[in-house]
């Protein structure tokens, strides 16, 4: 068990939080979630003692090992992969070395004998016999197959890297497990197996992630950094996300009956406390008031987007068609005669475990790569609005403030115009005069939706949309565009994402390509089953 008591931590004049008291046990996952800039992953270094808090304690009992996410992913460019992750558990690490140079002495002592009986039983104790076998059913299971096992960490690729410093988190079954954003780069394969992995895991896992159906699927309760506290609910996050709104609801409610008594006791003492005949009446209400306090709602530091497309017109019955598609870049073959057509009310996710492919086509059918045979044709009726993966394009002019950046692509330029787009997306007031330099990968992405909310499109293209985004600029995203009454096309990894808006499924490998109209999940049961 983990026991946080009274628990404050501050930079500066920012409060993350205070008095904070919370126990974690053993057996169950814990989500921690809140706004960006919250404290969610100051608040796992605290547990993981990376950093320290103004005041409290953090209680772990002795002898449980807690093994943390690492986030450099170049801190072990010369070491091989399998020995990386043996090095999750530092002390059996640490015994393997000690070992090996204890044998390797040329002269070999009676002292130097009883030191090795020593370290031999401590070595067996910590499983040290199965490390290497061990090791590598993580690797596998993560997908980095066996011919990389031996090779440096340099030798690797960037998500490559990611899996190993994941498969070192979980080695040798720690009692305790800290996790920032274990899902990034991963594929679904792979994702699929950290998810049973943890479900079955039997210590405490602590873990912040943007993936909603990641945090559904495995964790056991929500830790909700909010108002300056952190507060623990039972459930997964769908169900803390209905249960907060519903409470929200119903505060607002209650409290809205409340105001309204409160006017109906404020007209009665203004029309009859004059009233010698009804003051004795008036006079009892007036205490009534005084007793009467409206609940302060508190306002949730989270912060939804009003994300909303509207098309100007409804497309006709012809959609786009794509014949015989082939596109190589640098040498490699990435789109080879591909061709489908789409259809009215089509809302299509491609997927796939590489990026490139998909990243491709979208360029291809937005004019913004020449395909090297083959040819698309888009209806007589569409209009289309782009998100790409990379917007830095876009946000060249970096002296430009988001209120002339937005204008650029607006028919109306009034500033009153403008300025309602960006408020919709969070820029309200001297936000949406800040200059393009200072914006973050978030706050870009969430400029390039009010550019697309502009456009009025009836077809909608995006690439990897929910990078960058927090969990509510997600989710307001996420509903946008399951209601919304025209096309997509769209790519992304967060699974709850693709399951809720497509109705159809493309993946396109060099060889092959999948075309079916089905939900995500009934996709996925088809491939790996």
């Amino acid at each position: 068990m983990i026991s946080v008591a009274n628990l404050s931590l501050s930079y500066g004049e920012q409060k993350l939080f205070e008095d904070v008291h919370l126990k974690f046990t053993p057996g169950n996952c814990y989500g921690v979630i809140g706004a960006n800039g919250a404290g969610k992953s100051t608040f796992l270094k605290i547990l993981s003692g990376e950093i320290e808090a103004n005041t409290g304690d953090v209680h772990i009992p002795s002898g449980i090992r807690v093994s943390v996410l690492k986030q450099d992913h170049y801190q072990y460019e010369d070491v091989e992969v399998l020995e990386t992750v043996i090095m999750g558990n530092l002390r059996l690490n640490e015994i393997i070395k000690e070992k090996d140079a204890l044998y390797s002495k040329e002269e070999f002592t009676d002292e130097d004998g009883m030191k090795a009986a020593e370290l031999e039983a401590e070595f067996s104790e910590l499983n040290g016999w199965e490390a290497e076998s061990d090791a590598s059913s993580l690797l596998q299971g993560l997908g980095i197959t066996t011919d990389l096992h031996c090779k440096k960490m340099a030798d690797l690729q960037g998500s490559e890297k990611v899996k190993v410093l994941l498969a070192q988190a979980l080695f040798g079954k720690p009692g305790i497990l800290i996790l920032d954003e274990p899902t990034n780069h991963l594929d679904i394969k792979s994702v699929r197996w950290l998810e049973e992995f943890l479900i079955e895991f039997d210590g405490i896992v602590i873990l912040v992630s943007h993936d909603r159906h990641f945090l559904n699927k495995i964790c056991t309760h929500m830790a909700d950094v909010d108002f300056g506290k952190i507060k623990l609910y039972a459930g997964n996050y769908d169900f803390w996300y209905e249960s907060s709104q519903l409470a929200q609801q119903m505060m607002k409610d209650q409290n809205r009956k409340k105001e309204e008594k409160i006017k109906q006791l404020q007209d009665f003492i203004a029309r009859f406390s004059a009233n010698a005949s009804k003051s004795k009446q008036a006079t009892s209400r007036k205490k009534i008031l005084e007793k009467i306090t409206i609940d302060d709602i508190q306002p949730s530091t989270r912060r939804y987007p009003y994300v909303h497309f509207k098309p100007a017109r409804e497309v006709g019955n012809d959609i786009l068609i794509v014949e015989g598609l082939s596109k190589t870049i640098d040498g490699e073959k990435l789109l080879n005669n591909v061709s489908f057509t789409v259809h009215k009310g089509d809302k299509i996710a491609f997927v796939g475990s590489n990026e490139l492919v998909n990243m491709t086509l979208l360029k291809i059918l937005t004019g913004e790569l020449e395909p090297d045979s083959g040819y698309y044709k888009w209806g007589v009726t569409i209009t289309k609005s782009y998100f790409p993966k990379d917007n830095s394009s876009y946000f060249n002019n970096v002296d430009l403030h988001l209120v002339d950046w937005l204008r650029q692509f607006s028919d109306e330029k009034s500033e009153i115009y403008i300025r309602g787009f960006l408020g919709k997306m969070l820029f309200s007031g001297d936000e949406a005069l800040k200059q393009l330099k200072v914006l973050s990968g978030g706050e870009r992405v969430r400029c390039m939706l009010s550019k697309m909310m502009l456009s009025n499109a009836n077809v909608l293209v995006l690439d990897q949309p929910t990078n960058h985004l927090d969990l509510e600029s997600i989710t307001a995203l996420n509903n946008s565009l399951r209601d919304y009454p025209s096309n997509v096309l769209f790519t992304s990894h967060d699974h709850q994402f693709i399951q809720t808006i497509a109705n159809r499924i493309i993946e396109i490998t060099p060889t092959s390509m999948t075309d079916v109209r089905m939900t995500y999940d009934e996709y996925l049961e088809t491939i790996i089953a």
